[in-house]
């Protein structure tokens, strides 16, 4: 039988009528509800996943892309708490944003309220379907999951696993939805699915996310790909940016908040570079430098290769990261706002001029002094579960959680009020 991505419109905006009625209490019950339901079938889901694992491994995909696909009893048992977390976050449906009384005595009130059916497209990291879940039901809202093919074994799974969890407790299923075909044709319908999908918002690479913004005809936030600098600064200190570098880069290389590119200010890149490439290489991690590095540091031939202009415009996703040497904070400011994708930048400086000048110049969503890009995640943010990471600048920027999800009507009470 073909997928009818209509009918599934159709019953998710009905849903979506029955969720807005939802109380927190209610909501939350359910969230316990599918989150218990994960973790005692992980031995399923692992099962399934493993074969979403083969199939790539038999693709050729990348070991940084695997990492993104692979389950296991840790990252279920993560996602239950990501549930569980946002169970324990306010309810934003309701909330009174702001309220004004009229001098004809209306009283208005502007009020929080769910933005109704959101469709989600995302690619490998089948950790997103219960994420994308929780924090849309939360809000009242119905979700409409589309997942790549690389993942359909472990996405089918987890959805039918929230599904039976949701019926068990009288809750309609229709609340999540998983579109079952992943044809390119079936997710171009669904970009123009206006009747009933009220905000689409795509996760994934550069490829899907242009794709879902060049073809839509339904609202959508565009998260963006992770082209993430770090710039060392001419007084920072070199042990802290080597720490700081090692863990942005290499922890995980296959997300969205690693880091990709590298700053460092000529005045430190003497000692800076060769402490950084021998952190690295720990891992492995191949650097492609510009000219001025070399100049600077010329015994770094072995430790460097020479980068293109792409290479600095480049999300890599696994190991290999840019780095070019700069005069001041300006140029830094100057290159990140040339190359970036608006994620995630950071400076290393013990200068708090420079610092502020980087934070108030550089037009990225998230923009650190001295930390990790890595933290820019609506875990650590402490939103819970995220939906993603926002790129553009309407309705929503940086990591989105709750409030993200949710937009609001106008409350007016009147006793008698006519118009003259």
């Amino acid at each position: 039988m073909s997928f009818d991505i209509n009918e599934t419109g159709k019953r998710a905006k009905e849903a979506s009528y029955v969720l807005q009625a939802l109380c927190a209490a209610d909501k939350n019950r359910a969230l316990y509800s599918v989150a218990d339901a994960l973790t005692d079938n992980s031995a399923l889901i692992i099962s399934e996943n493993a074969a979403d694992v083969e199939a790539a491994r038999d693709k050729g995909t990348s070991a940084a892309m695997i990492d993104r696909l692979c389950l296991d009893d840790k990252r279920i048992n993560d996602m239950a708490v990501s549930l569980r977390q946002v169970c324990d976050l306010p309810d934003p449906v309701g909330e009174v944003i702001d309220s004004w009384v009229r001098p004809n005595g209306l009283k208005i009130e502007k009020v929080r309220v769910p933005m109704g059916v959101i469709g989600i497209i995302y690619e490998s990291r089948p950790n997103v379907t219960s994420d994308a879940f929780s924090l849309c039901f939360k809000t009242g809202n119905a979700v409409i999951l589309r997942g790549g093919s690389d993942a359909i074994h472990s996405n089918t799974v987890i959805v039918k696993i929230i599904r039976e969890a949701l019926q068990s407790i009288d809750i309609t299923p229709d609340a999540v939805s998983l579109v079952s075909d992943t044809s390119r044709a079936v997710a171009n319908d669904m970009m123009r699915l206006n009747k009933y999908i009220d905000l689409l918002i795509p996760r994934g690479g550069a490829g899907l996310i242009r794709s879902v913004v060049e073809n839509a005809t339904v609202p959508v936030i565009e998260t963006g790909t992770g082209n993430c600098h770090i710039f060392v600064d001419e007084s920072a200190d070199i042990a802290m940016a080597v720490d700081i570098i090692y863990n942005a880069k290499t922890q995980r290389m296959g997300v969205c908040n690693a880091c990709e590119s590298l700053l460092i200010h000529e005045k430190i890149a003497e000692e800076g570079i060769p402490a950084i490439c021998s952190s690295l290489k720990t891992k492995d991690i191949e650097i492609r430098a510009g000219q001025k590095a070399f100049t600077l540091v010329p015994g770094s031939a072995g430790d460097m290769k020479h980068a293109s202009e792409e290479d600095y415009g480049t999300e890599f996703l696994g190991p290999v990261i840019s780095l070019q040497v700069v005069s001041d904070v300006d140029e830094a400011i100057a290159h990140v706002n040339r190359y970036t994708t608006h994620h995630s930048e950071a400076i290393i400086t013990n200068n708090t001029a420079n610092a502020e000048k980087f934070m108030n110049g550089v037009d990225s969503a998230c923009v650190y002094v001295n930390a990790s890009t890595r933290f820019t995640d609506g875990f650590e943010f402490g939103f819970g579960a995220e939906i993603g990471i926002s790129t553009q600048k309407l309705h929503a920027r940086g990591p989105m959680g709750l409030n993200e999800l949710t937009s609001y009507k106008y409350k007016i009470y009147g006793d008698g009020q006519v118009r003259g």
